[in-house]
């Protein structure tokens, strides 16, 4: 028997690009999974381009569709999947949306990608923080937070891979089950570490990612769902899981690269733009060449 794969995913969509829900839903999709999408904010394009337009749902707005869902019986699902939310009140309310959805199915996995900011720098309200602190971890199976997000959701400076060690035990006591650090750049220039813990298991699984000197938007996106995918296919194998996300993420980048420089438009920033559908090979069966290492904890 098929098993039961619905995900409801609560982030940012955008009209034009892949950021947020447009990152999220198509692999999703093409694995197996059924996909809800709530749009927490419904944009023209992501805010790197010169100008943006549209609208940010409130709380009022998320409470309304998830009443529409529970009142018809819409609200069965394997696993919750959350990202960027700009407004806090809204955040607030997506801690009681899982209990709605851990009620109906007490089997509910919770994946969240923190999303506040990155390289020092936060771009959402500072009190979105306190929510995630305060109302958030300790309702997450899965917690997938870049560097600095990791920072600011325990207070620990990172400088070393131990220190994102402490990082993550802090994370663990408050309560979530595994913890993804999705890039760091402690290593060096040339490499970045994803560092993740089942803490189910004593041991930390890492791999050293070359950098590809370019940025890119829909990344954290992106890895988020893809960990949620291989996390289900694996049966939890947190090793095969890191390596078959990044190796997706590391094929989608080059075939991005590789399509801008033959098709790109003169639009430096939707050169940028992940090219999901010119991918879907890569999504559907990763080539994995960046193998992880295990350390035992302790």
């Amino acid at each position: 028997m098929e098993s039961f794969k619905r995900v409801l995913s609560i982030q940012s969509h955008v009209v034009s690009g892949y950021v947020g829900n447009k990152c999220a839903v198509f692999p999703l999709q093409i694995m197996g999974f059924e996909v809800d999408a709530i749009n927490s904010v419904q944009l023209s394009n992501h805010t790197g381009y010169k100008t943006y337009y549209g609208q940010i749902l409130n709380e009022s707005n998320l409470s309304e569709l998830i009443t529409g869902l529970v009142e018809n019986e819409l609200h069965s699902y394997s696993h919750l999947l959350t990202g960027y939310t700009r407004c806090p009140m809204f955040l607030k309310k997506v801690a009681e949306v899982y209990k709605i959805l851990k009620k109906k199915n007490p089997g509910l996995i919770y994946v969240c990608d923190p999303v506040m900011g990155d390289n020092k720098k936060m771009y959402v309200p500072k009190e979105i923080l306190d929510v995630y602190k305060n109302e958030i971890i300790h309702l997450t199976d899965i917690l997938t937070p870049n560097e600095y997000e990791l920072e600011l959701l325990t207070g620990i400076t990172i400088t070393t891979t131990n220190d994102i060690y402490k990082a993550m035990n802090i994370l663990y006591a408050q309560g979530c089950k595994t913890v993804v650090v999705s890039s760091s750049n402690i290593s060096s220039n040339s490499v970045m570490k994803c560092i993740g813990r089942n803490f189910s298991y004593k041991e930390y699984v890492e791999l050293d990612i070359p950098i590809i000197d370019q940025s890119f938007i829909g990344t954290g996106d992106f890895f988020t769902a893809l960990l949620l995918i291989w996390m289900n296919l694996t049966n939890n194998d947190l090793k095969n899981s890191i390596e078959k996300t990044v190796a997706t993420i590391q094929a989608v980048l080059k075939r991005t690269i590789k399509y801008t420089n033959e098709n790109g438009s003169k639009d430096p920033i939707s050169n940028k733009e992940l090219k999901l559908i010119q991918s879907l090979s890569d999504i559907q069966n990763p080539e994995v060449t960046i193998f992880g290492t295990t350390n035992k904890v302790g």
